[in-house]
């Protein structure tokens, strides 16, 4: 119920925003992970929706680098996957009303890019509800190292988030004012 609460109050404050002027620069977020020696290979993304960050430019920005970017696909038994995807590919709407690949090759990035409500200084994440991601995450650890970037406008940091053992903490959380 608290986290419900929360989700609520800040979706509500994101959507008051004007956040078309709140700008995250794609180029500082590259330069960031290449100079930790992160690998860039595949890198992961959402496509934004519900005044999200729009990742798109910043996915786009890697591709033109040379890492393969990709989207993910809900499947069955909630559970998502995610497709390499380009910039002019299309999409496809989901049953949540959200654009994803039309593509079958599925890879597995090497960063990932995660929508989030809100974010403390903890790196924990408060998401949409679902543990698509949290989910998503478990499974892919443990396949291969994944380095988890959250998006988020400095305005989504809350003191704390509570988080239950099923709760995926994030490694860097990025804002257009600094990285954490």
């Amino acid at each position: 119920m608290i986290k419900s609460k929360l989700r609520n109050k800040v979706l509500k404050l994101r959507k008051s925003k004007s956040i078309k002027s709140i700008y995250i620069n794609p180029s500082n977020i590259y330069s960031y992970l290449k100079k930790k020696n992160y690998n860039l290979k595949i890198v992961g993304g959402y496509y934004p929706t519900n005044y999200e960050i729009n990742d798109v430019e910043i996915l786009n920005y890697f591709f033109k680098r040379g890492s393969t970017i990709s989207l993910p696909k809900i499947k069955k038994k909630n559970q998502m996957e995610f497709y390499k995807w380009c910039i002019n590919d299309p999409l496809l709407i989901n049953k949540y009303g959200i654009p994803e690949p039309e593509t079958t090759n599925r890879v597995y990035p090497d960063i990932l890019f995660v929508p989030l409500v809100a974010f403390d200084k903890e790196l924990n994440r408060l998401g949409y509800g679902g543990g698509f991601y949290d989910r998503y995450i478990q499974k892919i650890s443990k396949i291969k190292k994944i380095v988890k970037v959250g998006l988020a406008f400095s305005f989504q940091k809350l003191k704390t988030i509570p988080i239950n053992k099923h709760d995926k903490k994030l490694d860097i959380i990025i804002t257009e004012k600094d990285i954490i």
